[in-house]
Formats: C-alpha cells, structure tokens, sequence
C-alpha cells in the first residue's frame, strides 16, 4: 500500500498519474485529499481515498494504516511561520509514521543541506528540519532535494503574455539547477516502487542543465516567437508586495531569506551527475506547457 499526500497538487497528480499506469496490480494506492470532487472521476475509481488534511492527526492515523510507502508533500500554507507550515504541519505524521510502523517515506524536499547558507535559507531551512522530523520516526526516508520549478513560471504567465517580463531576486547571470514537476514526480515513483533502501538520505533532483535568468529569457523569446526579458525584484520590494497580499510577515521573510541564499549559492551544494540530472529539457517544458498557457 502506498500512500499519497497532495495528489491534486503538480507533482502529486503527476505522481498519481505515473503509479497507477506502472504499478502493479497488487500495489494498492490510497490518496489524502482535503476535496475528492477535485480527483478525475476514473482516478477515485481506482484508489482508496482518505478525506481531509494531511496535517489533521486523525486523517494521517486513518492514512497510515497497512502502509508500506507514503509520498510526502506540505503545501506551504502561507498564513503561518515557515516552522508552522513545515515541521508543524508534519508532527502529527511523523507521530503516525512511528505508531503504524510505515517503512518507507519519500518527501519533497530542497538542496541546500551541508551549504554555508543551509541555516539562513528561510523556507528551505524550514524544509530540511522537516526532512529530520520525518527520518526521526524510524523510517526508511529519501528527501527529494529539489532546484526551483520550471513551473514557478506559470505564476507570471500575465506578465510574459502582456509585458514579456518575468521577475526574480538572483543575478541575471546566476546559473543554477531547475527541473520540471513532472521529472520530481518520476523519481518519488522509482522511489516508492522499489523500496529495497534504507535509512534516510536524499536524491538530488537537478534537471538537465544549470541555467541563468538570462539563459530562461533568450530560451523563452525563441520558443515563444516573442520577447522575453528578465527584470530583478528588490528583496524589499518583493516583501512589501507579498505582505500587502497578506501573506504572513514571518513565512514572506522565509521567501526572501530563501532566494537571497539562493543568489549566494544555496542550490551548488550538489555535483550534478548522470543520475541527479533528470531529462525534461527547458525548451521542452516552454513548447508542452508554457507556451499553451501564454499563447492562449
């Protein structure tokens, strides 16, 4: 029996997607979810699904009983602290991995673990203390460290359709790792299927290549047959926007502390490899989902 947490997010429902087309017959797949309307109707035909929160202690005791595996994702809640929205959402599982003896867990996670700006990272920091929550129950647990999403992107889909700008805190020239949801979701799959690991560690997740802001604007001018350009937000800027949105003082700081250490080398930490380097390319990610999402 695997378990999935978020499995109407972007890299849950891509998970979901991979299990139940590569699983087999005799995996059993349960979903948390908080709405099932929002499950496609073939998808609630073929999985156990558990009601309500991941972060409720009755609904992960529910969850976790008979399970062999569980995939773990904390969508960040935005109105607590970044330690609230980590380490407080995962508590309760944590608690209910130990008491129902779950042997295998793989989380999403971030790089930064072992940098010099590992302890300064805002929301990243809050992500790696929640890595050690989860290994402190006694299982078996791979953290996913994960780069920046290509998807973080489609957040200024308006902005590159009306503007051709797109906004970021780093040097235009910073190069660093970023990978698609849809390669996450393959490796927690590999994860969860095999199951002859132990112990707890992490598998870097790092795309095909580094590449700058600079790199993503000229990449998306040529894939979008428009022009795109890059624009540098102030970390002061950046804050007083997203707190006049209302998000909480405490979790926007976690933002900026986290890409103010990713402009100081947050995501080097990890030697790219044939094996931590997954396949989606940028220019592939711009044409099968990017370019839909501005050009229409």
């Amino acid at each position: 029996m695997i378990v999935i947490t978020a499995p109407t997010g972007n890299i849950g429902s891509h998970l979901l997607s991979r299990l139940l087309r590569s699983a087999p017959a005799e995996e059993g797949l349960r979903v948390v979810v908080r709405d099932p309307a929002r499950l496609p109707d073939e998808v609630r035909e073929r999985v156990e699904v558990i009601t309500g929160s991941h972060g409720d202690p009755e609904v992960v005791n529910r969850a976790f009983v008979g399970a062999d595996a569980v995939f773990w994702l904390v969508p960040p809640d935005s109105s607590l602290t970044p330690e609230a929205a980590y380490s407080g959402f995962t508590r309760p599982a944590a608690q209910a991995l130990a008491a129902h003896g779950v042997g295998h867990v793989v989380g999403v996670s971030a790089l930064g673990r072992g940098t010099p700006v590992a302890d300064r990272a805002g929301l990243v920091t809050a992500s790696l203390a929640m890595d050690d929550l989860i290994a402190s129950a006694g299982v078996a647990h791979r953290a996913l460290a994960c780069p920046s999403f290509f998807e973080n992107l489609l957040e200024e889909a308006d902005s590159i359709r009306e503007d051709g700008v797109f906004t970021d805190l780093v040097d235009a020239n910073r190069k660093a790792p970023m990978v698609a949801v849809a390669d996450i979701a393959a490796a927690a799959a590999a994860l969860l299927l095999d199951r002859s690991w132990t112990g707890a560690g992490s598998v870097p997740v790092l795309g095909p290549r580094d590449l700058s802001p600079a790199d993503l604007a000229r990449i998306m001018t040529e894939q979008l047959g428009r022009p795109v350009r890059y624009e540098r937000q102030s970390y002061d800027d950046l804050y007083s926007a997203l707190v006049g949105h209302g998000l909480d003082a405490a979790f926007v700081q976690g933002i900026v502390d986290m890409k103010r250490a990713k402009d100081d080398g947050l995501d080097a930490g990890v030697p790219r490899t044939d094996e931590s380097s997954s396949p989606t390319t940028f220019e592939q990610w711009c044409v099968q989902v990017l370019k839909p999402a501005v050009l229409t």
